[in-house]
């Protein structure tokens, strides 16, 4: 706990920064309002099934905000006021003027200090995070790669012989694969570099030269069998590649400060 005492009651404390009950409530009502708009009655059993889990949500999300805003000084990062003042006139602007704003407000449920705030805390989020992972270039090591899926292990195997025996790999992808959305093109995932998919198949497949056919690989409820179409050492990312790779950097990167943070909550316990 924080020595001195605190102004008024407390949701949390992150490294000694005050969380206020008031700020959380405002935020589980603002939730409670929108449940209503999607005609979920939050008093229901189903309404209490979602407030449980956004009342967890919300705080650890205020948790997120305030460690990623004490890291932003130290990573050069601040946000002016009269920056501030201009990215919400901008968005008004550009969103249908002001009465478009204000009725926008209206049906949200939203003050203009509450758009405010959820404004400043983007910006500086998504500028902590394009500092943290500015590593993650346009361009990565990747692989293109078909595969193959199925249920049991027996038939996996059958289908590894079958390969080894010279069978074609798009026809016995065509023919056997049970993952739908591939088996037409002859189980052909595309291209992809480190860091998207699971890392079982992302182990085989940079392992493997264009060609090869992978050993049998069980991954959750099924068993795959990968082939490597062609490699590129330095292929441009996909801006949905990118984007994944720089959320799931920026995660890693908050996991880290989570960790060796001293964080105390006081509601939802």
């Amino acid at each position: 706990m924080p020595t001195a005492t605190p102004p008024a009651p407390l949701a949390a404390t992150v490294n000694g920064q005050y969380l206020f009950l008031a700020e959380y409530e405002h935020r589980v009502t603002q939730y409670e309002e929108a449940l209503f708009e999607l005609g979920v009655d939050p008093n229901t059993e189903e309404g209490q099934g979602y407030l449980r889990e956004a009342r967890t949500d919300l705080l650890e999300g205020m948790i997120d905000t305030a460690l990623i805003e004490q890291e932003a000084p130290a990573l050069g990062i601040a946000l002016t006021d009269e920056e501030l003042d201009a990215q919400v006139q901008s968005d008004i602007d550009t969103n249908g003027g002001e009465a478009a704003f204000e009725e926008w407000l209206q049906v949200t449920g939203l003050t203009r200090d509450d758009y405010r705030e959820m404004l400043r805390q983007y910006t500086i989020s998504q500028r902590v995070m394009e500092v943290v992972t500015a590593e993650v270039g346009e361009t990565a090591e990747q692989v293109h790669v078909r595969h193959i899926v199925v249920e049991s292990e027996e038939a996996a195997l059958e289908i590894q012989t079958m390969l080894q025996e010279g069978a074609d790999f798009v026809a016995l992808a065509q023919e056997r694969s049970a993952d739908l959305a591939t088996k037409d093109s002859g189980g052909d995932l595309g291209w992809f570099p480190r860091g998207i998919v699971a890392p079982e198949l992302e182990n085989a497949a940079f392992g493997l030269q264009p060609g090869q056919t992978s050993d049998v690989i069980q991954l959750g409820g099924g068993y795959h069998i990968i082939q490597v179409v062609e490699r590129d050492a330095a292929r441009a990312l996909s801006p949905d590649d990118q984007l994944a790779l720089r959320q799931t950097m920026f995660d890693d990167w908050l996991a880290e400060k989570r960790a060796s943070a001293t964080i105390e909550r006081f509601v939802g316990e």
